[in-house]
């Protein structure tokens, strides 16, 4: 969860960025102080909503009753200081993952749109730059130091990061480019999404790889993406039964991933496909400046490095 600290700082950096000004309750007379942009995890653990907004919840009002009144009164101002339309509210939730090194953000707004088999998109920095430009927000994130991989669903964004980088620093800045995206509604997370994904149907796949594509689009996949993470379906082989798999999101380097694997996704797929004997997750790529021991490890470029070969600047 978000430290105290790491909240306020980041209220406060939405506060100078935006403003916001006091408006009357229903003519009671009363004056109510909000923030701009708000921040929330569920539950409110660390962060009460009267320290965040200057005000304590009325009588009976739970935590995001009174969250959401303050959002509800939001106005722009123009430069003569006079209220004008009402403004669209951006806020963001986290959760939790079993993955220590990664954590899901929960936008207000949609995040992958017009997806309607819930296929997420899963992105490495280390992959080509052509790839990571489909996605102008994981351009943006992938700026943070520290952040490996992100990963996109449809109402959530898994972002992953390097075992030494520090959650304390890297949160408000995620925060930050993601609210600074989302605040645009026109904004598109990807810009050529794939038109055939790991478990479309196609005409030549037979009827255990049809089952076994349609077991992990209906059963499987909405159980992962609960935690933040992404199962992809890559190969069967029909004369040993082994399934091949690829693990996306938060489920990239999780502790718990091969109990889910073999508790979860083998067991549900050997009990409805017979054929299936196994179920294996192909190996992640080695991470970038790492080699096998007595190697030397490859100089490879960095993000910025990539970015300017493509002839794109780093910063905005």
């Amino acid at each position: 969860m978000r430290s105290p600290g790491g909240c306020r700082s980041f209220l406060a950096r939405r506060w100078r960025r935006v403003s916001a000004s006091a408006v009357s309750n229903k003519g009671q007379g009363e004056r109510a102080t909000t923030a701009p942009l708000g921040v929330a995890t569920r539950g409110f653990h660390h962060l009460s909503m009267g320290d965040a907004f200057g005000s304590q919840p009325r009588t009976g009002q739970t935590p995001s009753q009174h969250f959401q009144n303050h959002t509800n009164l939001l106005f722009n101002y123009n430069r003569n200081g006079n209220s004008s339309v009402q403004i669209r509210t951006v806020f963001v939730q986290t959760e939790n993952t079993p993955n220590p090194e990664s954590i899901k953000f929960l936008p207000s707004n949609t995040v992958v749109l017009d997806n309607e088999d819930g296929t997420g998109h899963f992105l490495n920095k280390t992959d080509p730059i052509e790839e990571i430009l489909k996605s102008p927000l994981a351009k943006d994130l992938f700026k943070i130091d520290g952040v490996k991989a992100v990963y996109f669903g449809r109402d959530f964004v898994t972002v992953t990061k390097r075992a030494e980088a520090k959650w304390q620093f890297m949160r408000p800045e995620i925060f930050s480019a993601l609210m600074d995206f989302f605040e645009n509604p026109n904004n598109k997370v990807l810009l050529d999404k794939p038109q055939i994904t790991d478990t479309t149907i196609l005409e030549d796949d037979d009827e255990i790889v049809a089952m076994i594509k349609e077991l992990i689009e209906d059963r499987i996949r909405p159980a992962v993406q609960e935690d933040g993470g992404d199962i992809h379906y890559r190969n069967f082989e029909e004369d040993t039964g082994i399934v091949t798999v690829q693990l996306a999101g938060s489920c990239v380097g999780c502790p718990s991933s091969s109990i889910t694997l073999k508790q979860g996704v083998e067991n549900m797929l050997m009990h409805y496909i017979p054929e299936v004997t196994a179920v294996v997750a192909q190996e992640e790529e080695e991470d970038e400046g790492e080699a096998p021991f007595g190697e030397e490890p490859k100089k490879q470029k960095t993000y910025e490095e990539r970015l300017a070969a493509a002839g794109i600047p780093f910063s905005d």
